[in-house]
């Protein structure tokens, strides 16, 4: 094991007082081992890197076995601009604006799944910027910015201001498909297989983890686990909207239907029918094969379990937990990548 928790070069943008608005790096590296943890550590952080740095770590990755790697890091030695380089011995609370876009590359460049990083820091060190049709801007700038566009002819289009950036302006996962970039934050780990449609979001730290249909929300701290469906407009209730410390995850082969909502974990092969909210102090009886009530219960003494259909009772209006026991299978050609 490599005594480094992470290290990564990559490129800034800086507003006229020199701090730093984002950082991207096209390929971040996870516990570099052998001679690239050397030059890791003989680069150490650097605010303002050069193409010495850069020629360095892709040397040393070349003679890794990385050549994809090493590609990307002489891409960075070519550029007109200096460098940031970061380097993680161990995974500690966030400290600058470099450090927590490192750690938001991690999770999209899926070298790290969600909740298993110290995001401690993160808001604090996060800069709000302006993200537009020119790049990340500082909000303050973003006036003589349009009339400097305006003047030259052009239009600046404000696309949003946010600590977060779109994920696909810095990482493309391969194999999968989003309708609106908008909707996925930078910081989401989207799996191989995975279809994000129109309606459907992915908060940082929180993910699918393929194959999945997302075409509900996936908040902070939420994984769907692989062939699971989020229907339209569908809710996940994450750590940052109301579900306190209790992280939510949803399990293999599920489907939370359309306009529904998850409150609690789920296991493998549960259902939750169009329209149904289910949160931790939801009162839902528990019927057997036969459709008889045997217990009534409080849907966090549900949390975690395997093969449950949640319905709403048609006459009743009460909330009943069914035994699932056929799995949602994903339609295969709506799934397909190719």
């Amino acid at each position: 094991m490599s005594d480094l928790f992470s290290f990564a070069l990559g490129a800034s943008t800086r507003n006229t007082a020199g701090d730093i608005l984002d950082t991207w790096y096209p390929l971040p590296l996870k516990e570099p081992q052998g001679a690239v943890a050397e030059a890791a550590q003989r680069i150490g952080n650097q605010d303002r890197a050069g193409p010495g740095e850069a020629t360095l770590a892709a040397d040393a990755l070349e003679a890794g076995g990385q050549p994809i790697a090493a590609s990307a890091y002489r891409m960075l030695a070519e550029l007109d601009q200096p460098l940031t380089a970061v380097l993680l011995e161990a995974d500690e609370d966030i400290a600058s604006a470099p450090q927590a876009y490192l750690k938001l590359h991690l999770l999209s460049h899926r070298l790290a799944l969600p909740n298993t990083l110290n995001l401690n820091g993160i808001f604090e060190h996060l800069p709000t910027v302006a993200w537009t049709s020119q790049g990340p801007v500082d909000p303050s700038a973003v006036p003589a910015r349009l009339v400097a566009a305006r003047a030259a002819g052009e239009h600046l289009t404000v696309y949003a201001v946010d600590k977060f950036p779109r994920m696909t302006d810095y990482v493309i996962p391969s194999g999968v498909r989003i309708a609106d970039s908008s909707r996925v934050r930078l910081g989401a780990y989207v799996g191989d297989g995975t279809t994000v449609m129109h309606e459907g979001q992915i908060n940082f730290n929180a993910g699918a983890l393929g194959p999945n249909m997302v075409e509900g929300r996936i908040s902070q701290g939420v994984v769907l686990g692989s062939h699971s469906d989020l229907g339209g407009s569908a809710s996940t209730m994450g750590t940052l909207s109301g579900g306190g410390e209790i992280v939510i995850s949803i399990g293999e082969q599920c489907l939370v239907g359309a306009n529904a909502g998850c409150g609690i974990p789920l296991g493998d092969r549960c259902t939750i029918e169009a329209g149904l909210y289910i949160t931790a102090g939801t009162v839902v009886q528990v019927l057997d094969e036969s459709s008889t009530v045997v217990r009534t219960v409080k849907a966090r003494d549900l949390a975690g379990q395997n093969d449950m259909l949640f319905i709403r009772h048609s006459q009743t209006g009460k909330v009943q937990c069914r035994t699932n026991r056929r799995a949602i299978e994903l339609n295969v050609r709506l799934h397909a990548h190719n």
